[in-house]
């Protein structure tokens, strides 16, 4: 099915299980459950609250204040998932939001360009001094594309799992924005979590869904940590976000998954919808 067909029409059952969705009918899921993330057990909620949509811009436009009222409204309503990014600059807003609630009650994850040792090393303490904090809860690599990014990224990675062992870092991982770069991420033990676009309609996706989803299923098996990412295709399915967030909710392959609101009511509307799409067959 081209992809101009997913975004006129509505999926049938067959052609739902065929992109690797699965039946949860009798199971409903809140953006609020707490979900415990890969090997390491990072604790989250299922839904993160995006600070990267278009870059972060979209976020950043809320302003310092703004952008920190959205993420401890969300906070007030049992998201405490925090996704964050050195590109998105928005560690100057998280840093914000972390002074009105306690730091061990929030989840945060970031992510970094950095390849060398050096660079990482430079990296992790500039992120916790950006955020004020002692410790990073996810730390990933930022959109690899290569397919040899653990030789391009050998130094970086030393690093992190360094940090992993000091407790500086809590788990760590990749952003993939490349088929073969995810498949690459799939066979490798370094990768305890892995952030995946997905999407029912292959919008901003690796690989149309079908391909996509095997591997997220072979990634899951070894015992990854997945989260999902460009639920909505960064806005471009925003006509059909209930059919999005049910795709989303019926895999069985991703944990979890990070939206970026624009505003509250973006966000509150989220949180309403969630355990009604979780609940929806997918037919």
């Amino acid at each position: 099915m081209k992809r101009r067909e997913f975004l006129r029409t509505g999926l049938g059952a067959a052609g739902w299980m065929a992109l690797g969705g699965t039946s949860r009918a009798s199971e409903t899921r809140k953006a609020q459950d707490v979900v415990y993330l890969g090997p390491d057990k990072v604790r989250l909620s299922r839904l993160a609250i995006g600070t990267g949509t278009k870059g972060g811009s979209i976020q950043r436009q809320l302003g310092l204040e703004g952008l920190a009222d959205l993420l401890h409204f969300g906070y007030d309503q049992g998201l405490f998932f925090w996704d964050t990014a050195d590109g998105y600059r928005t560690h100057p807003h998280v840093r914000e939001a972390l002074k009105r609630v306690p730091r061990e009650k929030v989840t945060i994850m970031t992510k970094t360009r950095a390849r060398t040792a050096d660079q990482m090393r430079a990296d992790l303490d500039r992120f916790r001094k950006e955020l004020d904090t002692d410790y990073l809860d996810i730390v990933l690599l930022h959109a690899v594309t290569n397919p040899n990014w653990p030789e391009e990224r050998q130094g970086a990675m030393e690093v992190l799992t360094e940090a992993r062992e000091k407790g500086l870092v809590r788990t760590h991982g990749v952003s993939c924005h490349s088929l073969a770069a995810l498949e690459t991420a799939a066979r490798t033990p370094w990768v305890h979590v892995d952030l995946a676009r997905i999407n029912f309609a292959g919008l901003l996706m690796d690989a149309e869904p079908e391909t996509v989803v095997p591997v997220l299923r072979r990634m899951k098996a070894a015992g990854k940590g997945i989260i999902g990412m460009k639920i909505l295709g960064e806005g471009g399915l925003s006509d059909r976000v209930d059919q999005a967030l049910r795709y989303a909710l019926s895999l069985d392959c991703i944990d979890c998954f990070t939206i970026g609101p624009a505003n509250r009511d973006e966000l509150a509307d989220l949180i309403r919808r969630i355990p009604a799409a979780s609940a929806a067959k997918a037919a």
